[in-house]
């Protein structure tokens, strides 16, 4: 007769949860996080269980998680900043992990550093004598896509720059939203000489939406993204973008929620990883 299921007789299970939105099939983000918390469930010999959420139902499918006996931690890739379901997992002695949505209260939490980096690109732009800069945002209902729009906005303020809400529109890390926001942004009389896109995948829109309105990039605009996405275009143009270390991110939940489950990590467990800049050809100096 088999043994019923204890921890004592199972591997660790951890789950990673994943918020369900548009095109999730072929997300850089997504695959990333999955890529690192493979690599720390196969070097720990764990096993990692996916489990697919709709944003506006956090809340309904995780008493099914909760139980310690089969579940030893939760990975949340992003909760969009609805901290009541961590809370509930945590009262239930489940121990949480929540990435890429920092805070000041005790949670657990690892996370990129978007705010600052995106302070780093306006810098940038900055440095090449670029003063109308526009910014395309990304999803404003994540952390990462509210903080690059504030880190966006910390620039212009370093630099003595103007906030021009003119220059701000939504593309909410999504192509066909971008492409919208670039028409509207290249197509004003009084354009940006740069924009700073919170996702490669909408630069790359937006360089070829420049490139059928005969905008030369870098020539006439200069465009700087987000993630160093190298699958985002296929113009052949290396984007200047910042490298974001994603797969450590998921890597370090795993490992820190596997610490945590044999009571051996320091509470709260909370990292700041920084995003790096990684130069290419899709940004000149202003002439």
């Amino acid at each position: 007769m088999k043994k019923p299921l204890t921890r004592k007789n199972r591997k660790p299970i951890f789950v990673l949860v994943i918020p369900r939105f548009e095109d999730l099939a072929n997300s850089f983000y997504a695959g990333e996080v999955t890529k690192g918390a493979n690599i720390a469930a196969s070097r720990l010999d764990v096993d990692i269980l996916i489990h697919m959420v709709d944003r506006q139902d956090h809340a309904q499918w995780l008493d099914g998680l909760l139980d310690p006996t089969f579940i030893d931690g939760i990975l949340f890739a992003d909760i969009d900043r609805d901290w009541d379901v961590v809370k509930k997992a945590i009262r239930a002695s489940v121990p949480t992990m929540v990435l890429n949505n920092p805070s000041a209260e005790p949670f657990n939490c690892i996370a990129i550093d978007n705010r600052a980096s995106a302070r780093q690109a306006v810098g940038f732009l900055v440095g090449l004598g670029h003063k109308k800069i526009a910014t395309v945002t990304g999803d404003l209902n994540t952390q990462a896509g509210q903080d690059r729009l504030e880190g966006y906005y910390d620039g212009l303020e370093a630099a003595g720059l103007p906030k021009d809400k003119k220059f701000v529109k939504k593309g909410g890390f999504l192509r066909t939203p971008a492409r919208s926001a670039a028409q509207s942004l290249l197509k004003e009389k009084d354009r940006p000489t740069a924009i700073f896109a919170a996702s490669d995948v909408m630069a790359f829109e937006i360089i070829d939406v420049a490139k059928t309105l005969g905008i030369s990039v870098p020539g006439d605009l200069s465009v700087v993204g987000f993630d160093n996405n190298l699958d985002a275009g296929e113009n052949g143009l290396k984007l200047v973008t910042f490298e974001q270390p994603i797969v450590d991110m998921a890597r370090l939940g795993i490992e820190s929620l596997y610490q945590m489950s044999l009571g051996l990590a320091k509470l709260p467990v909370k990292m700041l990883l920084e995003a790096k800049l990684v130069k290419g050809l899709s940004t000149a100096t202003l002439r």
